[in-house]
Order: structure tokens, then sequence, then C-alpha cells
């Protein structure tokens, strides 16, 4: 049983999980691989353009916020779209596949997925399962200082290549540009 000196405090702020969380910096054994997602740590305003399984298209703005976590060997990032998303993806790279492990979570829409992410020419391409197994490429295009295209595709045939297709849940097209 976990208890706390402070039970009046639970569900405010801790600084101390910050602190244990966040960090200024790559952790140094592995800098060098880090740098593949190291250029989303920022704040970042997004154009949506969001699809539902009937094709129907929602746009709004929201924004990005992403940092250095777990001691500089993973990056933490949020991506808010207020009335359709709020969630959190956690990039750990693994240096045993020389990938990153994506793992997305949204309370809002209870929608989860895992996948793994890697370069791809000048892109990186994330590729796994949702929670409901549907396969999904997710994709960060057009990589600047100051901007990116990021876009989700999911495939409900089984994950058949070829039949990737914007829609459902989760699965939309970003444009997003530098908010510092």
């Amino acid at each position: 049983m976990i208890t706390s000196e402070f039970p009046s405090l639970i569900g405010a702020a801790s600084p101390s999980l910050i602190a244990a969380l966040h960090t200024d910096r790559p952790a140094p054994d592995r800098a060098g691989k880090m740098g593949l997602y190291g250029w989303l740590i920022g704040r970042w305003e997004m154009d949506t353009a969001v699809y539902d399984d009937n094709g129907a298209k929602q746009t709004g703005r929201g924004e990005v916020h992403a940092g250095w976590v777990l001691e500089g060997r993973a990056i933490q990032d949020v991506w808010i779209l207020p009335g359709t998303f709020y969630g959190t993806t956690l990039r750990v790279y693994d240096p045993g596949i020389d990938a990153w492990h994506i793992l997305w979570s949204d309370p809002v829409r209870q929608y989860y997925a895992r996948q793994i992410g890697r370069a791809r020419g000048n892109d990186i391409v994330q590729e796994g399962k949702n929670d409901a197994g549907d396969a999904i490429r997710w994709s960060f295009t057009e990589i600047t200082p100051n901007s990116f295209r990021w876009r989700g595709e999911r495939a409900a045939d089984g994950g058949c290549r070829r039949n990737f297709s914007r829609g459902g849940l989760g699965e939309d097209e970003r444009r997003i540009a530098s908010g510092e």
C-alpha cells in the first residue's frame, strides 16, 4: 500500500514529478541517435484536418509541446486539439533495434497506439497498430527548423501496406509551425 504524508495534495501538480521526469538535454550515451526526434523539442502551433471514417473533414488549430524526459533517454510530447484530442506520446530510443518505441495515449478519445519509428530518407515513419488492431502509419515529412507536416494513416484491412488511407480516430493531417 502506498500512502502520502500529504493526502490533501492528491491531484495537485507535483514539482518532484516534474523534476524527476524532465531534463534539458539528451543522455550523453545516445545523444547522436536522439536527434531523429530532437528537432521536435519546444512549442509548436498546428493547423489540422481530421477525417472521420466516412471521410468527413474537421479542421482546427492546436498546439504541440515536447521535451526531454527520463534522464534524456526519451522525448515526451503533448498534442492538443481542443474538443478533438488531448494526448501524449512517449518516444524512447532502443539501441538494441536502432529504432524508437512510440507510445501514444489519448484519454479524451480513449485511443492508444504503439509503433516503431525510423528515419526513411529525410522523413520519419512510424508503423504499428492501434488498440483496435488496425495497422497504422504516422509520418513526419517536410521537416525544417520552423515547420513540419504530420500525417496519420490507417489500414483497416489487416495491414495491407497499399491500402492505407486517411480516416478514423486520430488519423489526420497536420501542418505545424514553431511557436517559439
